[in-house]
């Protein structure tokens, strides 16, 4: 554990861990359902060096858990090889020239035609093997030739892969990409924004792509400083861009909001009266630089609902609630459709939302345990049950657990605590990926 002078981001359980571990048959309370095959990944910075400017600069690190038949077989982590882990490498050279393998693949972990890919915004792709060790950058056959965002969204009708890429100091400032369902890369096309934002997440629907324009821009003084180069601006406005997926190369339509910030997205649809609707994590403000120098990282975000109607051209903006939460998820089933609920961790919490009836219930963890994003693991039956599994760090023992619980009854308690053999820092996002057939 860091001293009690370490910046935030590297105290208490921020901290690194400095080893890679592989345990097998590990203790669980409760019972794990059987028909859970597979592996829980989560990614998240864990600086090989313990030291980063910012939360968001250190390597990443995947933690995994395998569940098989009812049994907590193994848990293993393992850092990303990336070229900035191995060899030091720097997005930027002495000649002003990017490196898309430096990155360092700190923020999701995620599953396409049947490659796991480790991913951060900045960067390439990194492949991983089932054991978690580095294949290596991985590009989409050489045809992806920018960054690509660390929040893809595979379409539940079709297989296919929607991300986009964003520009740092060159244009274009944004791509949108498209890859089928065996992984072929078919669509890259520029999207024309007035600058270099950091758009960390979209949106998809059945039949749009809607693109998050915001104010938090680009600040070229602060690139290589050690602190992130990213500021509001209120001279830069905000807005929703909408693209038809039957067009993919065609007109993106704007429209205008008011100014926010949003780092994660719930889940989005069209509604059968035409217009689109979107659940996200609203932040009012992101980053303020106030007249001393200082940033002012501003107030929390809650639950909003944004309706976008093509027919007027505006968007109708509502506030669902005024808990503070973050790492929005739904079933992953659904991305895209009309989803009736939506998970959010609140502080010590685990809230449902009943995004129809505006209802939530929650799991609350206790004063001293406090849980990452929830990601939801489906029942067998095709039904729309399933289970909720995240990291859960207890600080009076200063040990974590993967915890599963009944997404239909969180009110119930758990249904199975893994109780892991070391610490798994506060991290990112991460998913459950169950055997291939």
């Amino acid at each position: 554990m860091t001293s009690s002078t370490a910046p935030r981001h590297l105290s208490g359980n921020y901290a690194p861990v400095t080893e890679e571990l592989t345990a097998h048959e590990l203790p669980v309370t409760g019972r794990i359902p059987e028909e859970l095959t597979g592996w829980y990944l989560r990614n998240g910075p864990n600086p090989a060096d313990a030291a980063s400017g910012h939360w968001f600069f250190g390597d990443g690190m995947v933690h995994g858990v395998r569940l098989e038949g009812g049994r907590a077989v193994s848990y293993r982590n393992r850092w990303v090889r990336t070229s900035a882990f191995t060899d030091g490498a720097r997005m930027y050279d002495e000649r002003g020239r990017r490196d898309l393998t430096a990155g360092p693949a700190n923020t999701h972990v995620v599953r396409h035609a049947g490659r796991t890919l480790a991913l951060v915004e900045t960067a390439l792709p990194h492949e991983l093997t089932p054991a978690l060790d580095t294949v290596g950058p991985y590009d989409f056959g050489g045809r992806l030739t920018t960054a690509m965002t660390a929040h893809p969204k595979a379409c539940p009708l079709t297989g296919e892969l929607h991300f986009f890429g964003y520009g740092i100091a060159e244009a274009p400032y944004l791509t949108y990409h498209r890859a089928d369902a065996s992984g072929e890369l078919t669509v890259s096309r520029p999207v024309e924004v007035p600058g270099p934002t950091m758009m960390h997440d979209f949106a998809l629907t059945a039949g749009h792509v809607v693109f998050l324009d915001l104010p938090v821009v680009l600040d070229l003084g602060l690139v290589g400083t050690g602190t992130m180069p990213y500021r509001w601006d209120d001279g830069y406005g905000a807005r929703i861009g909408v693209l038809r997926r039957d067009d993919p190369y065609g007109r993106v339509r704007w429209f205008a909001l008011d100014p926010c910030y949003v780092f994660h997205v719930l889940n989005a649809y069209d509604a059968a009266d035409g217009t689109i609707v979107v659940h996200v994590m609203r932040y009012p403000e992101l980053w303020r630089r106030a007249a001393d120098g200082t940033v002012d990282r501003g107030r929390e975000a809650v639950l909003w609902k944004w309706t976008v109607d093509p027919a007027t051209g505006t968007v109708r903006e509502e506030q669902c609630d005024d808990r503070p939460g973050e790492f929005p998820r739904t079933d992953d089933r659904l991305v895209g459709l009309r989803a009736t609920h939506g998970h959010v961790t609140c502080g010590n919490s685990l809230v449902r939302y009943d995004l129809d009836a505006g209802a939530s219930v929650g799991h609350d963890f206790g004063p001293a345990r406090t849980p990452g994003e929830a990601a939801f693991a489906p029942a067998a039956d095709g039904s729309s049950a399933g289970w909720l599994m995240t990291y859960v760090h207890d600080a009076g023992s200063g040990r974590s657990d993967l915890v599963v619980l009944d997404a239909d009854d969180l009110t119930a308690g758990p249904v199975a605590v893994i109780h892991l053999p070391a610490r798994v820092p506060h991290g990112f996002h991460g998913n459950w990926l169950p055997d291939l057939p």
